[in-house]
């Protein structure tokens, strides 16, 4: 049985009432894996805006998997030391890794989440040798539109991220670069400018899904 676990930030964790891109994902790998698999992860919760804490268990959509380590406001920065650890615990086989925004905004520039991401990747390898890893970039968000030296931490960060994944990938634990459509919109596709509402949930998973079917063969092309 393959154990997937989901990590990232306030887009992964998600708010009270939203699906998230999880749940998309999760109902992807039941249409297309053709195995059994499980979502595995130490959290539960989303989100609770008002006691602005991750408390709340009012998904919109009730009877999936909420298994994850996700955490509002919490980026490589927070997961790399957490995740040796809880992919011990939790027996993870491919992490679907979305973070990086919280970093560049509020802990470090671009070389040091790089420095982080590659800690990161050692880590989870510790914990499991053959572990495979899908990591997404910095996806489009209202705050690179209009802040010029941020929009550059966010592109240099990318390629920093895609060199690390040329670098880091091995056919023991190989390691794979997902990025939403080029369709990916700040307008059409969040609610907020950041967080993605129903489309960018599915483009998020549809991003994680096509870099898995191409590079490992895993499951099908993306349907939403």
């Amino acid at each position: 049985m393959l154990r997937f676990m989901f990590v990232g930030d306030s887009m992964t964790i998600g708010s009270a009432g939203e699906h998230t891109w999880r749940y998309r994902m999760w109902q992807h790998l039941r249409a297309t894996y053709g195995g059994p698999f499980k979502i595995v992860g130490p959290r539960e919760t989303l989100h609770d805006p008002v006691t602005d804490a991750p408390t709340s268990y009012e998904y919109a959509e009730p009877g999936f998997p909420l298994a994850h380590l996700a955490g509002w406001g919490e980026g490589w920065f927070h997961m790399t030391p957490l995740i040796r650890e809880t992919v011990k615990e939790q027996r993870a086989d491919v992490l679907l890794v979305s973070l990086g925004l919280i970093d560049l905004g509020f802990y470090t520039d671009a070389r040091q989440t790089d420095a982080n991401v590659r800690l990161f990747v050692e880590r989870a390898r510790e914990a499991n040798p053959r572990i495979r890893m899908a990591l997404m970039p910095v996806i489009p968000n209202v705050r690179a539109q209009g802040d010029a030296p941020f929009a550059t931490s966010v592109a240099d960060f990318n390629e920093l991220l895609a060199k690390a994944v040329a670098d880091l990938d091995t056919a023991r634990s190989p390691l794979v670069l997902a990025t939403p459509p080029a369709s990916y919109d700040v307008d059409l596709d969040t609610y907020d400018g950041t967080h993605p509402n129903a489309r960018g949930e599915h483009k998020v998973a549809e991003g994680f899904a096509t870099a898995m079917y191409e590079a490992w063969g895993l499951g099908e092309p993306y349907a939403a």
